[in-house]
């Protein structure tokens, strides 16, 4: 299977487990929290809003645009500190994980 499909099913997956612990909200947040600086938007998103509202898309554009894909990422670590108190983070980090790896083998 082609990476960019594995990519999207993996993203799909994400979604689909952040929908089901309801954690996928309705509205975005306010514009101005798109405008931040900070790596994974930390001082004006939650670790699951910049995971649907900045990672997703993004990623998903990358494979809609047939744009290269980056070849490391590491969002577990963050994942794990932003989130070491809620409930889901394995479900959570399971896809997260995959995408690295996927990402790493180039």
């Amino acid at each position: 299977m082609k990476k960019e499909n594995l990519l999207a099913e993996y993203l799909s997956e994400l979604q689909h487990i952040m929908q089901q612990h309801q954690l996928w909200q309705l509205q975005p947040p306010p514009v101005s929290a798109f405008e931040s600086q900070q790596p994974f938007a930390l001082d004006t998103m939650e670790a699951t809003e910049w995971l649907q509202w900045i990672f997703i898309p993004r990623m998903s554009a990358l494979i809609e645009a047939e744009a290269p894909l980056p070849t490391a990422i590491a969002i577990s670590p963050y994942l794990e500190e932003a989130l070491k108190e809620h409930p889901h983070l394995p479900q959570l980090l399971e896809p997260i994980q995959k995408i690295e790896v996927l990402l790493t083998n180039v």
